[in-house]
């Protein structure tokens, strides 16, 4: 079976009569592509910028973004809070968050034992997404808000991406018990949950270097968001995960 990564280059290239069931886009950029006369039954489509700078995703004709959004914020009560401009805003959004959250850590504990290990189709366990959300933590808050020199707990789970950027692996270490990952994740939300609590409008608008580009410039509310969005995209992967054990245990 042909495999391409990121050594390979489509870019422009037309398929036409070409079989590709059960084929899989991972990290694929695919933003335009056209799609003429095809069936796409049964196609299984995440794209968590979807909804960032007014993109759009045409079925048929028709915008399905809306759609999409409005019943993300429906399955997720608060996801719709997670670009509130301002301190009340924040809180309650955050607030949100961690209820969702806590009901989501209580779900995966009344599981059988070693569920927060098992990957669902080659993702993250429960445990690496949380381990994943200390380091997304640890990059837009402690290294963009905070500003500090050395922001990253060892524990934390960088994405894929970052050693093929040049970055270094080794600030983290093997895999921690899974109460060390717990303990170090509720820590983290304390941090952005206390800085929450006072933080003003105006402190909002200071500007911050962004941790991946420190040659643009960002807004601390930015940076907020950036957790937010970071918080609910990862949360839905959880749930997706979870609900697919479960369907598998019920089986």
């Amino acid at each position: 079976m042909a495999a391409f990564d990121h050594t390979d280059n489509l870019l422009g290239a037309t398929f036409t009569d070409v079989d590709l069931r059960g084929a899989r886009f991972v990290r694929s950029i695919l933003s335009g592509a056209v799609m003429r006369g095809v069936d796409a039954a049964g196609a299984d489509i995440d794209a968590p910028w979807l909804v960032e700078e007014g993109n759009t995703l045409l079925v048929n004709g028709v915008d399905v973004v809306p759609f999409v959004e409005a019943e993300l914020n429906r399955r997720f009560p608060g996801r719709e809070q997670r670009r509130a401009e301002d301190p009340v805003g924040l809180r309650e959004a955050w607030a949100a968050l961690e209820r969702t959250w806590q009901a989501t850590l209580e779900r995966a504990a009344a599981m059988p034992a070693g569920t927060v290990d098992v990957s669902v189709d080659g993702e993250w366990s429960f445990a690496q997404t949380l381990r994943h959300l200390v380091m997304a933590t640890d990059t837009w808050f402690r290294k963009a808000i905070l500003e500090l020199e050395e922001p990253y707990h060892p524990a934390g789970q960088p994405h894929a991406e970052y050693a093929m950027d040049g970055y270094d692996l080794s600030v983290f270490a093997a895999a921690p018990p899974y109460a060390e990952a717990l303990e170090v994740r509720a820590g983290r939300q304390a941090m952005v949950r206390d800085y929450i609590a006072t933080v003003t409008d105006e402190e909002l608008s200071a500007r911050r270097r962004n941790p991946w580009g420190p040659e643009h410039a960002v807004t601390v509310r930015s940076c907020l968001h950036t957790i937010l969005n970071e918080e609910w995209e990862h949360l839905r992967y959880a749930v997706r995960d979870l609900d697919a054990i479960a369907a598998g245990l019920k089986g």
